[in-house]
């Protein structure tokens, strides 16, 4: 059985945030604190260490006490850039990965992911959600995968791909959908951050 103490969580801070204007998501203000901050609260009792993807602001996330890890490949490569330095860094068998920027993340998230790796002995799960419509949305920045995915991750990323849900195919992968519409909900737009935070109160 996979349990919390198996499962380092890995934080992705390290995007362009083009639509909000390239401001660092993780330190945007979410009811007075850091968006990150909500991300390390809901996360931290899944898992039993974290790390922190980051390419910018490096001081400020260290403040969290975690390890601050930087991509090693430059412009922003996207999330699979992030997955690959958290797989190097991880010393679990697992490592559940999460955006900073979705501050209602499900705090099952991990047992889920967990319960389905194990029932198909699957390389990796990722969450998808429902929304109202009935219509389900494939959410592939919040995985679980094995740690020793690194070489497939690494030799995959040499071939100049980034493409995550290419990643995934070439992976015996799995997805758990989850109905709470607002779960996986995240900030793109000043909009969507007054949006959000009303919807938490």
């Amino acid at each position: 059985m996979i349990l919390a103490e198996h499962i380092t969580g890995l934080i992705l801070a390290g995007g362009r945030a083009q639509r909000m204007g390239g401001i660092d998501k993780g330190l945007i203000p979410f009811h007075q604190k850091p968006l990150i901050e909500s991300t390390i609260t809901r996360l931290k009792s899944q898992v039993s260490t974290m790390l922190i993807n980051a390419n910018r602001n490096i001081t400020k996330y260290a403040t969290y006490g975690y390890p601050v890890i930087m991509d090693e490949t430059p412009d922003f490569s996207g999330p699979l850039a992030g997955f690959s330095v958290g797989l190097k860094a991880c010393k679990t068998p697992y490592l559940l990965t999460s955006p900073c920027d979705s501050p209602l993340l499900p705090l099952d998230l991990a047992a889920r992911l967990a319960t389905e790796l194990e029932r198909g002995d699957f390389q990796l799960v990722y969450a998808s959600s429902k929304e109202s419509d009935g219509k389900v949305w494939a959410q592939p920045v919040f995985c679980l995968m094995r740690a020793d995915l690194k070489d497939s991750l690494g030799s995959f990323l040499q071939k100049g791909d980034l493409k995550i849900d290419r990643w995934f195919k070439e992976l015996k992968s799995s997805t758990v959908v989850f109905d709470d519409t607002q779960a996986f909900a995240n900030v793109n737009t000043p909009e969507e951050l007054k949006s959000l935070e009303a919807a938490s109160v």
